[in-house]
């Protein structure tokens, strides 16, 4: 599963980025503009805080050893205290309260003894117009209680290192934190598709033990031209079975899904710029130019010459 996921987030071409580490002290209140493009993250190192999240009716409370993801970057507040009406303020300005510069920890809050909240703050960005169909379907927001103690030691230490690394000025410090941040992304998002939540919003196939054989399989070999029989005996089932059982878990059939992310790695190789239209063609397993731009406006709207242009423009 892993490896799936590997592949992926890699092509999405997502990258960690840390906000600081924190020490708030009751009472407090920050709130977190939306942005696109990015899915936010928060973990709390020491104490505890609450999260109410643009668009979600319950407020969830994160504690001790608690992450919380909110993959598709939506306005939020993280407060500690009984009055956040009062004390929740944009981020700006406790940034400007705080006389934070970006460096070491960032100091903010009341007079509250022994109410200390450490958090690790970040995000992690997405290549602009890019999509998967795992992100898009993620809920607003994962929510993995204890995450550090049941991910297993290893996890559990490289939060730690994260913690200590957030915000120091040893040489490769902030590297190394931003690195193990993006494994932390690939395995929170495994744990939730190991949940049962995954048939709630269509995403069934990824913890299917069977349906996930033949994504994996498709996935390590994408421009191979494969068929639903195909994809059936990577999975070990009988072809009738396994898309009626893919379409009822995913909502979609599996040609349907491999043609997306055919679609996804074509406009990944027609942003680079340099590549020629029969370069994408092949990256996504058509034999020729013309079956590729038929395929690709269908899926997409515009030509692959259309889409580059685009691109081009965009990063302008």
């Amino acid at each position: 599963m892993l490896s799936l996921l590997s592949d992926i987030l890699t092509n999405l071409s997502i990258r960690g980025t840390l906000y600081f580490r924190t020490s708030f002290t009751r009472p407090w209140g920050v709130e977190v503009p939306n942005y696109q493009n990015v899915a936010r993250f928060h973990f709390a190192h020491q104490g505890s805080c609450r999260v109410k999240i643009d668009g979600v009716d319950d407020v969830v409370t994160l504690a001790e050893g608690d992450l919380i993801i909110i993959p598709h970057g939506a306005s939020h507040q993280l407060f500690a205290g009984d009055d956040p009406e009062r004390t929740v303020l944009p981020l700006d300005a406790v940034l400007e309260k705080s006389g934070y510069d970006g460096a070491g920890v960032l100091v903010y809050g009341g007079d509250v003894p022994d109410s200390e909240t450490q958090l690790i703050c970040g995000h992690f960005s997405f290549e602009p117009n890019t999509r998967h169909i795992l992100m898009d379907r993620l809920p607003p927001f994962i929510h993995l209680k204890n995450y550090g103690e049941k991910a297993g030691p290893w996890l559990e230490a490289t939060l730690q290192m994260i913690a200590d690394e957030t915000g120091r000025r040893k040489m490769g410090g902030d590297l190394i934190a931003l690195k193990m941040s993006e494994v932390i992304l690939a395995q929170a998002i495994r744990s939730f598709i190991e949940t049962d939540d995954t048939q709630e919003h269509a995403l069934g196939a990824f913890s299917d033990k069977n349906l996930s054989r033949a994504m994996d399989a498709f996935h390590k070999a994408p421009a191979k031209r494969w068929t639903v029989e195909e994809l059936a005996q990577a999975a070990g089932m009988s072809r009738t079975g396994f898309a009626l059982q893919f379409q009822k878990q995913m909502l979609m059939s599996p040609m349907e899904y491999v043609t997306s992310w055919r679609m996804e790695i074509a406009k990944k190789k027609l942003r680079q710029g340099n590549t020629t239209l029969t370069d994408a063609a092949e990256s996504a397993g058509y034999a020729s130019d013309s079956a590729f731009t038929r395929a690709f406006k269908k899926e997409t709207g515009r030509t692959p010459a259309e889409y580059r242009k685009s691109s081009i423009a965009d990063r302008s």
